[in-house]
């Protein structure tokens, strides 16, 4: 890679976690060999591009008005870079991904082994986040794609990949533990561990279609704790069948009597100018 633009991504990355330390990890550098990429830089354009403080580094008036373009020039870099693996034939190549943890935990394990045999030499970056950051991550070009809850922003191209049912879940002891479906209007009886963050939550959209106000007790974006919870018997939940897969928590789990779902997509901001790796990648996701 030509060391200008080495020392432009040092800065972007630098400016994106607000440390020298979280740049170099994600870059594979030492902390030193960021800072130095940086002070180079600064010595090369006569000006000061980031503050530095004990609680890391920000930008100066500067370094804000510098950003953009080098953003320009590593984003003109990788197309490049995309059209020679094309010429080439997809022998390398990085795969950034925005995920969520059921997505992370139960889908990419198969996909990604069954890719590498066909294609063994290409990296992935995984990001797990919330919906709202995947989103933020994709149409930014953080990620090259994002696992997503369907509908999602219209300046995205999405592909529709399952139907993932939400199921009720609760402790083994419960009264209703042995019920065919369980009724909607027993989520008001026991206090509720709601899985929750940022502004997209399923379950949340259940209380107000079916009219009903849970007694919430706990909220988190974490499956797991929620399901250590329900089975140290501190109430019920709900929670996507994908991540109820081989869980080790001593639950059970029930459809609604009024069945919900969220719809799991795959989105990007533009298929046609996406590399040939994350093309290859999306064929082997609609087939998995």
């Amino acid at each position: 890679m030509d060391m200008n633009i080495q020392k432009y991504m040092a800065f972007l990355k630098t400016v994106e976690y607000g440390s020298f330390t979280k740049a170099a990890e994600v870059l594979s550098y030492s902390q030193s060999g960021i800072s130095r990429m940086i002070n180079d830089l600064e010595k090369e354009w006569k000006i000061i591009l980031l503050e530095r403080g004990r609680a890391g580094v920000r930008l100066t008036s500067d370094g804000l008005k510098l950003l953009p373009h080098a953003q320009s020039v590593c984003t003109e870099y990788r197309k490049l870079q995309m059209q020679v693996d094309e010429l080439n034939g997809l022998q390398a190549g990085l795969i950034r991904i925005g995920t969520f943890s059921s997505v992370a935990t139960h889908w990419l394990p198969n996909i990604i082994r069954e890719f590498q045999k066909d294609y063994p030499n290409i990296e992935y970056e995984l990001l797990l986040g919330d919906y709202k950051e995947i989103e933020e991550w994709i149409l930014t070009g953080r990620v090259d794609c994002g696992f997503l809850r369907l509908p999602t922003h219209p300046e995205l191209q999405t592909i529709f990949l399952e139907q993932d049912e939400l199921l009720v879940i609760l402790p083994e002891a419960h009264p209703l533990a042995g019920c065919d479906r369980f009724p909607v209007a027993a989520l008001c009886n026991d206090p509720f561990m709601l899985l929750e963050k940022g502004e997209k939550a399923e379950v949340s959209e259940i209380f107000e279609r079916c009219k009903i106000s849970p007694n919430v007790h706990f909220t988190t974006w974490d499956d797991y704790a929620i399901m250590s919870m329900v089975e140290s018997d501190l109430g019920i939940s709900i929670l996507p069948r994908l991540i109820l897969r081989r869980v080790p928590y001593r639950i059970v789990a029930k459809e609604l009597e009024v069945p919900a779902y969220r719809s799991i997509g795959l989105a990007l901001r533009d298929q046609r100018s996406a590399s040939i790796a994350v093309k290859r990648f999306m064929e082997y996701l609609q087939y998995r």
